[in-house]
């Protein structure tokens, strides 16, 4: 569904109807259809030559960055004597090492789509030199670094080694179409002579050897490469238990600041007002229980008891709202931000094109960050126009982006509204981040797994 508004006033849109299911006989799905054949034939091929660029761009740069590192090791060893020089740059070492395994991670990834994490930078586990040593100590025996670095290795020598196969179809084609130019009655070869008569068949199957030979480099380096680098059941479950940590300790903190926030709002706002239609309707009684009762001192005062009674249970719906949105159960995140939006006091642009429903949590955590960066540009940027952005992303990311034209300086305090969204969006396995320099303009960006 796609909505584009600007608010205040903005209607809120119903969700779309579901999809009518796809017509046709049962029949059809027993077998792969000729097109969906075709493409993934057409993927195969495209991953095959997209493999191919790698490692020919790979024969170009992976040798500098090896001799660099090899040239770093051969200094900082020859510089040892000079003044412990050399140990400076080899304890520097094992982070661009680092450096060379995050490329080189992200650029098999981007070619096989294999998920795969950057690897990790380790920190000091104590404070003090022994703890940077440490760190460092680590940092070189880091495994994932360097078979990232192997997996370097390897593209660059199968890159090597696909340039005389390209410049062997290279001639295999020049040889095959030499009918067509040759003028003697025989073409030469380095070593060997051949017939004009014989040359296109030739010709044509030293391309077909040569093609075969790029697209073998092509799936040993893919082959290899997913070995080096897929980690292992244990690594992955090691990730997945820190993952969740992650968002255990994102979740219990989100309840702590809410919880912290719910009570802050009930002991500031609703209970004194509470006490002051008590007090109000104390004082009507005693207007009415006097000697000489005074009804229209006691009608005025039970007047404002009622305004009070009203603008207290108009703060605990706001509360509630802020607690659970039943509209985004109801009717979804469009319309659930189209009713945000519409209560704000600062003009907004709200863009939101999603297809169908994420999950709650997913949901909730999108709708919260976005309220709470409206509040904080209303209250705290004097922003006078607001734009916010929901998207889905490629992954199953729900993606959102609130920006204003405030002063900027925001910044994530210990119990502030941007520390609980950080911790809810942590706990609904998404990520936050926020840009606000000096002077503006704000701008909150959160992605969370749909599925979540």
């Amino acid at each position: 569904m796609t909505t584009t508004s600007t608010a205040p006033g903005r209607d809120p849109a119903a969700p779309d109807s579901p999809a009518p299911p796809p017509s046709g006989p049962p029949g059809d799905t027993a077998r792969p259809a000729p097109a969906g054949r075709a493409r993934r034939w057409a993927a195969a091929a495209g991953r095959t030559g997209a493999a191919l660029a790698h490692l020919a761009v790979m024969a170009v740069v992976g040798p500098v960055a090896l001799v660099v590192l090899v040239t770093w090791v051969g200094v900082g060893v020859g510089l040892l004597p000079l003044l412990g020089l050399g140990a400076l740059l080899l304890l520097a070492l094992p982070y661009g090492v680092w450096v060379l395994a995050r490329v080189e991670t992200a650029r098999v990834d981007g070619l096989y789509a294999l998920g795969l994490a950057p690897p990790r930078l380790h920190r000091r586990p104590r404070p003090g030199l022994g703890g940077a040593l440490a760190a460092v100590g680590r940092q070189a025996v880091d495994a994932t670094a360097w078979r990232a670095v192997a997996s370097a290795a390897l593209a660059s020598v199968l890159g090597l080694v696909l340039v005389p196969v390209v410049s062997a179809a290279a001639s295999a084609a020049a040889l095959a179409l030499a009918p067509l130019y040759a003028q003697d009655d025989v073409v030469g070869l380095p070593g060997v002579d051949v017939p004009v008569a014989w040359a296109p068949l030739v010709g044509a199957g030293g391309l077909l050897l040569a093609l075969a030979g790029a697209v073998g480099l092509a799936l040993l380096h893919g082959v290899v490469t997913r070995a080096l680098l897929r980690s292992s059941r244990e690594a992955q479950l090691v990730e997945q238990a820190r993952a969740s940590d992650t968002r255990r300790a994102g979740a219990v903190r989100a309840a702590e600041v809410e919880r912290t926030r719910i009570e802050r709002d009930l002991h500031d706002g609703v209970q004194p007002r509470l006490v002051s239609v008590g007090m109000t309707l104390g004082l009507a009684e005693q207007k009415l229980a006097g000697p000489e009762p005074d009804a229209d001192a006691a009608r005025t005062l039970v007047a404002e008891a009622r305004t009070s009674t009203k603008a207290a249970i108009t703060e605990l719906r706001q509360l509630a709202r802020g607690v659970h949105a039943s509209v985004l159960d109801d009717r979804g995140l469009d319309a659930a931000l189209s009713a945000v939006v519409a209560r704000s006091v600062v003009p907004v642009d709200l863009d939101v094109r999603v297809d169908g429903r994420c999950g709650r949590t997913a949901e909730a955590a999108v709708y919260f960050a976005v309220s709470e960066a409206l509040t904080n540009a209303a209250k705290h940027a004097r922003a006078s126009r607001c734009r916010v952005v929901v998207r889905h992303r490629d992954g199953g990311l729900l993606w959102a982006r609130v920006e204003d034209d405030g002063v900027g300086g925001a910044a994530v305090l210990p119990g502030g509204g941007l520390d609980g969204v950080g911790h809810r969006v942590a706990a609904a396995g998404g990520t936050c981040r926020l840009d606000s320099p000096r002077g503006g303009p704000t701008a909150l960006e959160v992605s969370v797994p749909c599925a979540s």
